[in-house]
């Protein structure tokens, strides 16, 4: 599959736009950057004294003078050269170090307090990409492009100063010759982007069908699909290889054509040098040093070409966690003392109002929702029955706002849901999603998720009547055994079972159950019906089910079709007076009831 053209290709490598980006990961490091970068100059520039006292030496020698003094001096420089150079690379080692933590503490931060629809977006396997691989490629942008570049422009500067003061005119033979090769680098470095993004995005690619595969690994083995899914992964991984090798290719070209620049300038100024030498208007030792610094600039000219490398492939890693990083997000859900409930009476049941809400989900033509309005008041069980897209379970994510209604309004308590903080409008909802996730590790780990409060007198009562105690008595290490990857050692029924626990442990305000008993048993239904029932007492229960028997003793059942509400009422008043109610009960053979 072709990639499209991005505005990073567009843009190209050496954009002011460009550098700002990068420079702003460095900024608050730059200190260590200024004090490393002059370091590993000064190192450099420590090296450039070898080549004078080089030819000061061949001087000594042709006058027959001691040079004792001069190789000590020549050691000296070396050995300060090393040093200097070792610091310099250790602080800005560490520095891009330091940028790439914040930088994943940062996607971290922002990708967990995604608004879903922002979310929705992106893979998860892509999202960890940025995460790990895009990160990483910010040390090498920040320890190489950005100082490695200036370094090297710098010490190609002083070394040509160095080189017009000895032999102007050999300066300008060098020079004709590294400026065609440095046009010939510079045409080839926009392409360095155009393939950075893509082995980036390919890499992303791997990583989202890795993750999409073992997170259903069942469904892959029981399916048959291995075969598939391996040729996509195994796409991506050529499409990565594919651009890889062209980036391999045109790096060994810009490094061939810098290496070829100095030798050929290397000829030219030997066959030059030599004639100006044998005319007399060049001095021997003057050649020996001119070709030295000649052979001392191939380590700033291979840094800045590395350079471009490094700075392409972090420009589009940069760009990729900036997308991330441009997303809406939601509020940060840290309590505050400034942030007042906006009703009294946490410790109540709550009530809910729909009025002529209006929805349809991003990307989507037609509404889910079409002015539902209903009231359920402050406790009791209201249960939302209807056929698969009516528009039940949405009213769950509007509730939890994880949507916003396109019209009409929601109220909790009497007061609009769009003035609640987040964080206190969730800390008084449990909310049992449809497929009840269980995340790996421990069972108690799972059950105590946002509840580390309960006592163990909560854990016992909450087990008991979920029917979870037989469960850990089973278990191996009972609540400290772990249940796999989302749960694989787990049945169905008993995650269901798991996230129902761990929601009635926050002892909400509103429990939110999505099709809690789709996987149970009749005697695990009956017993979680119950449960329900029990919790109806000191919170306000909402329920989403298919299976009537679990709701048929609700106190008030909403009859839901093609996103609008048909009828409200109990059991038996829909059994009598609405046609689809009556379908539905008959369906399951509860219409006696």
């Amino acid at each position: 599959m072709e990639r499209k053209e991005t505005e990073t290709d567009r843009a190209g490598v050496f954009t002011l736009s460009a550098w700002r980006e990068l420079l702003a990961y460095a900024r608050p490091y730059r200190g260590a950057v200024v004090l490393g970068g002059a370091l590993s100059l000064l190192g450099g520039l420590t090296g450039l004294v070898e080549p004078l006292v080089t030819k000061e030496l061949v001087d000594a020698l042709e006058r027959g003078e001691t040079v004792a003094g001069l190789l000590l001096l020549l050691t000296a420089a070396v050995l300060g050269s090393t040093v200097v150079n070792l610091l310099g690379a250790f602080l800005l080692g560490r520095t891009a170090e330091s940028v790439v933590r914040d930088a994943r503490v940062g996607l971290i931060h922002r990708i967990l307090r995604l608004r879903v629809p922002q979310f929705a977006r992106f893979p998860p396997g892509d999202l960890m990409s940025r995460v790990g691989t895009d990160t990483t490629l910010l040390n090498q942008a920040v320890s190489h492009a950005l100082i490695d570049s200036v370094k090297g422009a710098l010490m190609m500067i002083a070394i040509l100063v160095v080189m017009v003061v000895m032999e102007p005119v050999l300066v300008l033979v060098t020079l004709g010759v590294l400026g065609v090769c440095g046009v010939l680098v510079g045409l080839l470095a926009p392409f360095y982007t155009r393939y950075n993004v893509t082995v980036q995005e390919s890499l992303g690619d791997i990583n989202n069908t890795l993750e999409r595969a073992l997170g259903a690994f069942r469904t892959i083995k029981a399916t048959g699909v291995e075969r598939r899914v391996e040729a996509e992964a195994v796409a991506a991984s050529e499409r990565a290889w594919k651009y890889g090798v062209r980036l391999a290719g045109m790096d060994g070209a810009m490094g061939a054509l810098a290496l070829m620049g100095i030798h050929l300038s290397f000829l030219a100024v030997l066959g030059i040098g030599g004639a100006r030498v044998a005319s007399g208007d060049t001095a021997i030792g003057t050649l020996i040093a001119f070709l030295l610094y000649l052979f001392y600039l191939i380590e700033p000219a291979t840094e800045l070409i590395d350079s471009v490398a490094r700075f392409s492939a972090g420009v589009a890693a940069v760009r990729r966690v900036r997308e991330v990083q441009r997303l809406d997000v939601e509020a940060d859900g840290t309590p505050t003392p400034a942030d007042p409930a906006p009703a009294a009476g946490a410790d109540r049941c709550a009530s809910l109002r729909f009025e002529d809400v209006v929805f349809r989900y991003p990307d989507t033509e037609s509404p889910v929702h079409h002015g539902v309005s209903f009231d359920v008041p402050p406790g009791g069980v209201t249960a939302f029955v209807g056929g698969s897209g009516a528009g039940k379970s949405t009213i769950f994510a509007l509730i939890e706002r994880f949507y916003e209604p396109d019209g009409g309004r929601i109220l909790l308590d009497g007061v609009d849901l769009g003035q609640w903080p987040l964080h206190r409008l969730r800390s008084g909802i449990g909310y049992v999603e449809q497929d009840a996730p269980v995340l790996a590790g421990t069972l108690r780990e799972n059950l105590l998720l946002g509840v580390e409060h309960a006592t163990d007198d909560d854990l016992a009562g909450v087990l008991a009547s979920t029917r979870l105690d037989g469960l850990v008595a089973r278990l191996p290490d009972g609540l400290d055994t772990r249940v796999g990857h989302r749960g694989s050692t787990l049945s169905g029924g008993e995650r269901q079972r798991v996230a129902v626990a761990r929601a009635l442990l926050r002892k909400p305000r509103l429990l939110l159950l999505d099709e809690v008993t789709s996987q149970l048993d009749a005697v695990n239904e009956l017993a979680l019906r119950e449960a329900i029932e029990q919790a109806a007492r000191r919170t306000t229960v909402l329920v989403v089910a298919h299976r009537l028997s679990t709701v048929t003793r609700a106190d008030r059942i909403v009859v839901m079709d093609a996103g609008r509400v048909r009828a409200v009422g109990t059991h038996r008043d829909l059994v009598e007076s609405d046609d689809l109610y009556r379908e539905l009960a008959a369906t399951q053979l509860l219409t006696a009831q």
